[in-house]
This record gives structure tokens, C-alpha cells and sequence, in this order.
């Protein structure tokens, strides 16, 4: 093995990581354990933890592990051991039987036994430290927690002390982010030798806290999932050449705002025309005047919907269709799912497929005649198409994305806490970027109307796969700096979305 190195911060996101599930994780430790002498692997776990504990409460004068019943613990008792020779000192709390631990875990008792670590049966009531440890679950939880177990993630989180998870918050699932009936609610989780998918998605952001890594020094098989980096954000914000005029950057048509949801359509037309698009034709669902025009966006043109679902419009377009569509954008579907080259379908779109099979099947058979087709639902609107709940959606959001984009012969962008891109025979992404600050009216049709545009003005080189993972980490990172209470508005979002971008390419 190479020689330790710091932990890295996998976030704010700076570069793409690879993300293994369980499986795979499993597979990459047994295949590293067999490489190494015996305990190795352990040792290098728990000191890399000890390290980390030292990074995060340099201060602390009180430290408490608390160590489970398989290697988890095992790795919690190498960093008491590590702390104590240090100078810092952990009481260590044990749930198990020593008899009954995996042999590496068995050894790391023994060695801190040896070390005259101070090693207690069971979770005292009250857990009174400046940090602890909590080391009492890894990968492999499949049911609601109980018994003591239980009572020591109640026991961490009621403490005051900061709180650092090993390679998982316990109670967390690593696939998939769901919780099991509770779990620990972590400052910090040191991830060891693979980034787990569960940290990122769904309740992972939540409990995990700041999430680190460290490889082990094992370079683990590729994967067919990945946590988003800026580079495809990057690569999709070209410098424009002089010679460049607005028929290099495509057209964009939305079609959407039925009566008192001409909002939504509008703040998409704008966002589309921000991300580069060069020309958008705004379709109004909802009766207006013929004059009608965007005071604020004079660029943007208004026009009747019918004139924008001729043919030769849509397919010389990128269409973006749904934003507040309400019951009228289903009149609209079957032309845009023949005629569209690059299609966009969002909200109410997705409503009105998801409840007529003769338009799914509209829709798949854009795939064999080459038309792209990018679907944004939150979690409600896939349950929908699933033919689900919300919760079952949420329960694993990165195979219900897969579904969905198998389902209809597309790819996904599945909204919601660490937003999911997928696209049959692609590498599924998780995106870091963003919070619960995005949670408000609006901010879902500014992503679409961006994915739109920047699909428009880069339709040449970029797929629709690509288009959303850029689309989604600047939607993200436009919040990443922003005050850290209350929502940004979606009006102020397009701008702040601008100079996420900004920061994104002038940050080579």
C-alpha cells in the first residue's frame, strides 16, 4: 500500500468521483484484503479515522468511540488506539460479543486491550465528549434498527459532541440514502476505500454531514455510477468564436402556461435564453393577447402555440414543453413527440404521458428514429410513470431513475436531494451541488428552460445525458454560495445560475 494520505473533502464538488454500492464495495475490500497481510487494511482504516478525528476537533478533550458488532467497530477500535498514543485518550463503548467479531475485528479489540484502551460493555446514557465516534454500523444494514443498537444512535445524536461517522452514519443505507428507522446524524463521515452513493442522495446529505475519503490506497474497478463534477459543466461553456452569430446557438420553443401558470413558462423561456440559447419562441397555453410581450425580456418572442408546432419548427428546434401546462399542453404532445429533434419534457407534460399509454408509445418511438428526449420529474411525477408511491421512489432514487429511463427509451433527470441523470447504457450520475434553498416555485422550470437552452446552443456536440448533468450542477451550484437561509427566489435564480457558470470556467 502507498503511504497514508490526508482525507480528502469530496465537497463542495470540485471534480468527479466514482461511486460504488455495496456490492461493489464488498467485492473491492475482499479482493484488497487478499493483496495485504493479515489486519492491514484495518489498521490503515482505523488510523486514517484517528486522523480525521484529530483534522475536525483538534481541540477536543473528551473523545467517545462508540464500536458495533462486526468491522466497523473494528475500525473504531484501531483509532482509539492510534488517539491514545497520541495524547488523546477514548473511552470506547462496545456493543458485541468479542468471541463473536470477524477476525479482523477481533484483532483491533485485542490490540486496544492491549494498549490499555479503556473499553466499556454497552452506550452509557448520557455520552458526555467534545467529539464522537461513531463506529457501530458500515455497509450491509437491511432493516429498521433495534435494541441497543438503536439506543446508541439515540444516544449520539441527543449529544452535544461533534460527531464523525465511520465510512457510514449508522442507521444510513449506502446505496441508496434511505434511513433505517433512524440513524446517526453526523458532522462528518469519513467514507473508506469507496464513495457510497446512499451519502448523496435522498436523507444522505442530511445525516452524513461533510463527507471525506480516503482510498486505503485500493484503486477500486470502475462502476456505472458517479458523483458529478463541474468538468461537463465546464465543457458545455465553450468560448463563442467572432465569427459566431445567434443561428450558431440553435432555437429553443416553449410550450407551456395555462391560465395562471403563465409564470412558469415564461421564467423557462427566460432561463433558455440566459443558458445561450440563440433565439426562443415563447408558446403560451393560456388565451392572450396577440400583443403580448415580456417587458422585462423583449428578446423573448411571443407566439400562438399553433404557429410553433408546425412541423418544420419543431423538428429545426429544442423544444421545451410542460412548464405549467396544466390540462392543455396534452393537445400539444402528439406533435411534439413526432416532430421535435431535441425534446425537453417537464411537469404537466409528464402528467399527461404518465396517464396515457398511446402517448408513451409516441414517445419511445422516438428513440428508434434518433429524436433525444430528456424527462425532469421530481419524485411524485416518476412515481407516477413507476406506478408507485413518492416513498418507493425515494426509497432508491437512483434505480427508479434507471427504470424510468429504460421505461421510456430516454434519459432522466430525477429532481430532489442529490439530484439523479440516467440514461439507458450511460454511467448514472448523482449531482452534489444545491440545497433545500432551491425548494421553491419556479426553480424546476428554470432547470428546464436552462437544460433547453444549453442543449440548443451546444445540439452539435453535446447529448441530452450530458446536457442534464451540466444543466443540474450549475442549477445546484447556483445555490452553493448563496445566504445560508430561506429559498432564492426563481426570478433571482437565471442570474445566480449565470455566475455559477462564470465561477465554473474561471475556475480551470
Amino acid at each position: 500500500m502507498s503511504p497514508p494520505a490526508a482525507p480528502q473533502p469530496i465537497l463542495p464538488s470540485r471534480r468527479s468521483w466514482p461511486l460504488h454500492d455495496g456490492l461493489a464495495s464488498r467485492a473491492a475490500e475482499g479482493a484488497a484484503a487478499a493483496e495485504r497481510p493479515a489486519h492491514a487494511l484495518m489498521a490503515r482504516a482505523g488510523e486514517a479515522v484517528a486522523r480525521l478525528a484529530l483534522a475536525v476537533a483538534p481541540h477536543a478533550h473528551g473523545i467517545h468511540v462508540c464500536c458495533g458488532p462486526g468491522n466497523n467497530g473494528g475500525d473504531g477500535f484501531v483509532a482509539a488506539r492510534w488517539l491514545q498514543a497520541w495524547g488523546k485518550p477514548a473511552a470506547v463503548s462496545f456493543i458485541g460479543t468479542a468471541a463473536q467479531l470477524p477476525t479482523d475485528a477481533r484483532w483491533a479489540v485485542q490490540a486496544a486491550r492491549d494498549a490499555g484502551v479503556a473499553i466499556t460493555e454497552g452506550v452509557p446514557d448520557r455520552i458526555e465528549a467534545d467529539l464522537a465516534i461513531d463506529a457501530l454500523l458500515g455497509l450491509g444494514v437491511a432493516r429498521d434498527l433495534g435494541g441497543a443498537v438503536a439506543g446508541a444512535v439515540d444516544r449520539l445524536n441527543a449529544s452535544d459532541a461533534v460527531r464523525l461517522a465511520v465510512d457510514l452514519p449508522s442507521g444510513l443505507d449506502g446505496d441508496t440514502g434511505a434511513v433505517w428507522g433512524r440513524a446517526v446524524r453526523a458532522a462528518h463521515t469519513l467514507s473508506l476505500l469507496t464513495l457510497k452513493p446512499g451519502l448523496f442522495t435522498a436523507q444522505g446529505r442530511d445525516h452524513a454531514g461533510r463527507v471525506w475519503f480516503d482510498d486505503l490506497g485500493v484503486l477500486a474497478e470502475p462502476t456505472t455510477l458517479e458523483l458529478a463534477g463541474p468538468e461537463t459543466a465546464r465543457a458545455l461553456s465553450p468560448l463563442r468564436c467572432h465569427a459566431q452569430h445567434k443561428g450558431s446557438f440553435g432555437d429553443v420553443v416553449v410550450l407551456g402556461g395555462a391560465p395562471g401558470m403563465v409564470g412558469a413558462a415564461v421564467l423557462a423561456a427566460r432561463a433558455a435564453s440566459a443558458a445561450g440559447a440563440g433565439r426562443v419562441y415563447l408558446g403560451l397555453l393560456a388565451p392572450t393577447d396577440a400583443g403580448w410581450h415580456d417587458t422585462r425580456h423583449p428578446e423573448l418572442m411571443a407566439r400562438a402555440p399553433e404557429q410553433l408546432l408546425l412541423p418544420a419548427t419543431l423538428a429545426g428546434a429544442t423544444v421545451v414543453c410542460g412548464c405549467g401546462g396544466g390540462n392543455a399542453v396534452r393537445h400539444a404532445l402528439p406533435a411534439v413527440l413526432h416532430h421535435a429533434a431535441r425534446l425537453l419534457l417537464d411537469a404537466d407534460a409528464l402528467n399527461a404521458l404518465a396517464a396515457d399509454e398511446t402517448l408513451r408509445r409516441l414517445l419511445r418511438a422516438r428513440a428508434a428514429r434518433a429524436h433525444a428526449t430528456l424527462l425532469t420529474p421530481h419524485p411524485l411525477e416518476a412515481a407516477r410513470w413507476l406506478g408507485g408511491a413518492t416513498r418507493d421512489v425515494q426509497a432508491d432514487r437512483v434505480e427508479a431513475a434507471r427504470a424510468l429511463a429504460e421505461m421510456a427509451a430516454c434519459t432522466v433527470l430525477l429532481k430532489g436531494s442529490g439530484t439523479v441523470i440516467a440514461s439507458p447504457g450511460a454511467v448514472t450520475a448523482i449531482n452534489p451541488t444545491g440545497d433545500a434553498r432551491l425548494g421553491s416555485a419556479g426553480s424546476g422550470d428554470v432547470l428546464a428552460g436552462w437544460a433547453g437552452g444549453l442543449w440548443a446552443a451546444c445540439a452539435d456536440y453535446a447529448d441530452a445525458h450530458a446536457v442534464a448533468q451540466a444543466a443540474a450542477w450549475l442549477h445546484g451550484a447556483a445555490v452553493d454560495h448563496a445566504p445560508a437561509s430561506g429559498a432564492l427566489r426563481a426570478s433571482a435564480l437565471i442570474e445566480a445560475i449565470q455566475r455559477a457558470r462564470e465561477a465554473c470556467v474561471a475556475s480551470v
